[in-house]
């Protein structure tokens, strides 16, 4: 996972399939920590249906100097899967915060059944983990004062997305360690 929107935000991602189950595990750093005096929950999905690709700066059509989640909609597509703690996985817990990772620093690692569209964009390699919330001290001053272009009951920090990734088809049983074998 790459920074977005000057988030800081960065991690590592795997997503390990096995028939119609995905075991999805992330390792997220330099994320937003705190939100309304909690850890800030940090929405992640995988996006489907997109150019299977992360926005540039060049996808800020409205000149506010971030990226907002409808302006990356072209690049990543919309959300296939909620990586929520517990609980449904589908679009329509996009915006369960409450079942959402929190804080500056996490792991996350969950089972469940994947759906077709999901499973059809990770096998084709167009499928894109996305990440939201960035700290509003991070952002411009006229994108930090606006409201979430997805729930206008939020600010928009809370949506923004922080961090993104595409994700590429392997076939390997598990991460690979160590130093490679050059042989003699």
């Amino acid at each position: 996972l790459s920074a977005l929107n000057n988030s800081g935000t960065a991690g590592d991602v795997m997503v390990d399939v096995h028939g119609n189950q995905a075991t999805v595990t992330m390792n997220v750093s330099g994320a937003a920590q705190t939100f309304m005096d909690g850890p800030f929950p940090h929405a992640q999905h995988i996006h489907i249906h997109g150019q299977g690709t992360c926005p540039g700066p060049e996808a800020d059509t409205d000149g506010d100097g971030v990226v907002n989640t409808t302006e990356g909609h072209p690049s990543y597509g919309m959300i296939g899967t909620s990586l929520t703690t517990e609980g449904d996985t589908s679009p329509d817990s996009g915006l369960a915060v409450e079942r959402f990772p929190g804080g500056s620093a996490y792991s996350y690692e969950r089972t469940f059944e994947l759906d077709a569209p999901t499973a059809e964009a990770l096998k084709s390699g167009t499928a894109v983990i996305v990440v939201h919330g960035v700290d509003p001290a991070l952002m411009p001053a006229a994108a930090a004062e606006k409201m979430s272009d997805l729930d206008p009951a939020l600010p928009a920090a809370a949506t923004l997305p922080a961090a993104c990734g595409t994700l590429t088809a392997a076939q390997m049983g598990a991460m690979p360690e160590g130093g490679a074998d050059t042989g003699v």
